[in-house]
């Protein structure tokens, strides 16, 4: 498979989406899609056939306000049929605007900026004392970095051996009051990760 030529498919699902809902968080969806297509269609144990399997491989979209590009791949990866987008942000709904673990694929509710790396931790964490195979992953956005919370749970990784943790940054430079520069300096985020560990 193709991942570039995947990714962009997935993009065009996601402004579709997007358009027929009249809401969505596009900018951070758009920036987070190639992370994702990567990891559900090449690095990943998931399936629509391992949902309860305890050896499946965990994720947590942490960014949850970019659901949107998490929904688009789920379906597409057969989790649900794709027409159930179709009632995304309608009322009833169980599609809404973070991630909702009643969607076959989604682990945790998320989007309360700061929170997915601590709940990652902690599922990292269980599969080590459970002498589980399964990998961790969490996608964080650049401008929740600004949550202290976030920090805590990058001392507690290392502190705990996590090696079958992996945390991405979606570093679009981005937030909701302005670029990440002038809100919070990151510049150095990949000295600031590596002197935790």
């Amino acid at each position: 498979m193709d991942l570039r030529e995947k990714a962009i498919d997935i993009r065009k699902d996601i402004v579709n989406l997007i358009h027929h809902a009249g809401t969505g968080h596009i900018g951070g969806d758009l920036s987070v899609t190639d992370i994702l297509v990567d990891l559900y269609y090449k690095q990943m144990n998931v399936g629509p056939d391992k949902v309860d399997d305890p050896d499946r491989d965990r994720f947590v979209l942490s960014k949850g306000h970019c659901v949107e590009a998490l929904y688009t791949i789920l379906a597409d990866k057969g989790f649900f049929p794709k027409e159930e987008l179709q009632s995304y942000s309608q009322y009833l709904s169980k599609f809404i605007g973070h991630p909702n673990n009643k969607i076959a694929g989604i682990e945790v509710n998320s989007g309360s900026l700061g929170h997915g790396l601590s709940v990652a931790i902690g599922m990292a964490l269980a599969a080590k004392m459970d002498q589980r195979p399964y990998r961790t992953y969490v996608v964080l956005g650049d401008g929740e970095c600004d949550e202290g919370s976030v920090w805590e749970g990058a001392m507690a990784g290392p502190q705990y051996g996590l090696d079958n943790l992996t945390v991405f940054v979606d570093r679009n430079r981005l937030q909701i009051s302005g670029t990440t520069e002038e809100v919070m300096g990151q510049d150095s985020a990949e000295e600031r990760w590596a002197s935790f560990g």
